[in-house]
């Protein structure tokens, strides 16, 4: 599906493929350290791997297009527990030259539109507190603060920060 940027530029937001690995392992590889800021760097191609692209089976992904360009990475984790049926984990980045023209908005939107589609009851994700920004991407499509583990990440500022457990029932 295309997506218009408040910007005006066009992405092309699709699932994810086997051949989308080198794209996004260059798109993450490239991020700057303010789009990692609140991530778990370093993004390698064998961290990648072991971690996003391990168990495919039980993940929706997607991935943003600008032209041959990588520019956004969603992915939904599904618990495999039988204790934890319906339940997935959900994380996204996007290269920051797609920030703040409602790229997160929009992929966040079509991951849970899959979700329901697939019959996820819940979504659930943690995100820094000081990450204001993705926190109202969150709320704006309907995720709910549930809880707040206090001094959870440590930043590369050197200081300890919150961290905010989020969800999304879907039915």
């Amino acid at each position: 599906m295309k997506i218009r940027l408040k910007d005006g530029r066009e992405v092309v937001v699709r699932r994810f493929t086997e051949d989308d690995k080198d794209g996004v392992a260059e798109m993450m590889a490239s991020l700057s350290d303010e789009a990692v800021r609140w991530g778990m760097p370093p993004y390698t191609r064998d961290r990648l791997e072991r971690g996003w692209f391990s168990g495919m089976e039980n993940v929706t992904a997607l991935v943003a297009v600008d032209g041959d360009r990588f520019a956004g990475y969603a992915g939904l984790r599904k618990q495999t527990h039988p204790r934890r049926r319906g339940t997935s984990g959900y994380n996204i980045y996007l290269h920051q030259d797609y920030h703040n023209v409602g790229l997160g908005t929009a992929m966040t939107r079509r991951i849970v539109e899959l979700a329901s589609e697939e019959g996820v009851h819940r979504i659930g994700l943690s995100v820094v507190a000081d990450n204001e920004i993705a926190i109202r991407v969150y709320e704006k499509v309907g995720f709910v603060v549930e809880g707040r583990l206090r001094d959870a990440y440590f930043g590369d500022d050197g200081r300890y920060h919150d961290e905010v457990h989020m969800g999304l029932i879907l039915g």
